[in-house]
């Protein structure tokens, strides 16, 4: 369970890899994520820092509020990266990196977004710069992120898509 009852704001960290440790830290995750008790603890956290449990006005609603999103966030950001949700949409992340080429990627931070011609978008956590630009350098971009990226990186499926033109 949740130790600490303050909820920092995991979205004011810079880096995606600090994103996901704090994350973690607010929903009590030590290593694997395990859907159901990220479920229990989201349930209790909200209820925690649910901004109708305080007065309009009151300070504590607005921490509520900032709380609230923050517990969100985070739940909606473990489930996508969570082993389970990986392992149902496996054969989908297997069809779009095997079969579809990279039609546009952009790279902040630690974060590494792939659209793919296909439409789907990943984000991939923890890319460091040096791997970027050893991967935009190379002269075959597709061979280079199958063996060094898309099996090495913690990766979500984002929502966005390439929109058609």
């Amino acid at each position: 369970m949740v130790q600490n009852k303050d909820v920092a704001s995991p979205l004011q960290k810079n880096g995606s890899m600090k994103r996901i440790s704090q994350y973690k830290k607010l929903f009590g995750v030590e290593k694997e994520i395990d859907l159901k008790a990220l479920k229990t603890t989201y349930r209790t956290l909200v209820k925690e820092w649910h901004p109708d449990k305080f007065q309009e006005g009151d300070a504590k609603r607005e921490a509520a509020e900032v709380n609230s999103r923050a517990i969100i966030d985070g739940y909606h950001f473990l489930v996508s990266i969570a082993p389970a949700t990986i392992a149902a949409n496996l054969d989908a992340y297997n069809e779009t990196i095997n079969n579809s080429g990279i039609a546009d990627y952009v790279h902040k931070g630690l974060v590494l977004e792939i659209t793919f011609l296909d439409g789907t978008t990943y984000e991939y956590f923890g890319v460091t710069k040096s791997i970027y630009v050893k991967m935009i350098n190379s002269n075959k971009l597709n061979r280079f992120a199958k063996r060094n990226i898309y099996t090495n990186y913690i990766y979500r499926k984002s929502k966005r898509t390439l929109q058609e033109a």
